[in-house]
């Protein structure tokens, strides 16, 4: 029975255990973060309704995040503060959310933060090596419940060569709500140490 154990154990250190392995590095990376600057594209289409925003976020986990339109000019400018129970808007008469996705009720605003939150502390369900649009990534797929436990899948594609978010998108209930493609990013102790 201990040979067995020993065998058991020991086959973990093939190639699946090396992928477990920068899987939980990388997602420890984000986890133990203070935050991080990103730029993206946001984009979603559901039931008739297409919008699409080029947005900046800072992302401070456990604290006041900060998401701002870059593009289209009609509403740049415009600033979303959110936190783990609430968020507004910060700008005169102009307005970010782009209506009610779903039943989780998922604002374009929120997709980022969402996004970060989930490859922090989300359930790992998928994990696997593919390319996006040339880029070679770890694909990584986890859930998090919502608040009136509709399903929220979020996938992130990470850059394999130095773990920045390439791709994300945002699933409810099986349909893709929201899409990401990221343009830059940067954890804060990466800009802390560049600026040292």
């Amino acid at each position: 029975m201990i040979t067995l154990l020993l065998l058991l154990a020991a086959c973990g250190g093939g190639d699946g255990g090396d992928g477990a392995s920068q899987t939980a590095d990388l997602r420890d990376r984000y986890h133990d973060c203070v935050g991080c600057a990103m730029e993206a594209v946001v984009s979603c289409d559901q039931e008739g309704l297409a919008w699409e925003a080029e947005l900046r976020c800072e992302y401070v986990p456990g604290g006041e995040s900060t998401v701002e339109v870059l593009a289209p000019e009609a509403i740049a400018g415009v600033r979303a503060v959110l936190s783990d129970t609430d968020w507004r808007l910060e700008y005169e008469d102009a307005s970010l959310n782009a209506g009610t996705l779903g039943d989780e009720e998922i604002s374009p605003a929120a997709c980022l933060p969402r996004l970060m939150s989930a490859l922090r502390d989300g359930w790992l369900l998928e994990e696997n090596q593919e390319e996006w649009n040339g880029v070679p990534c770890l694909r990584l797929t986890v859930d998090q419940t919502g608040v009136k436990d509709g399903k929220i899948l979020s996938t992130v594609w990470l850059n394999l060569a130095d773990g920045t978010p390439v791709r994300g998108e945002i699933a409810v209930d099986g349909e893709i709500i929201l899409t990401a493609d990221f343009t830059s990013f940067s954890f804060y102790d990466t800009i802390a140490k560049d600026g040292a």
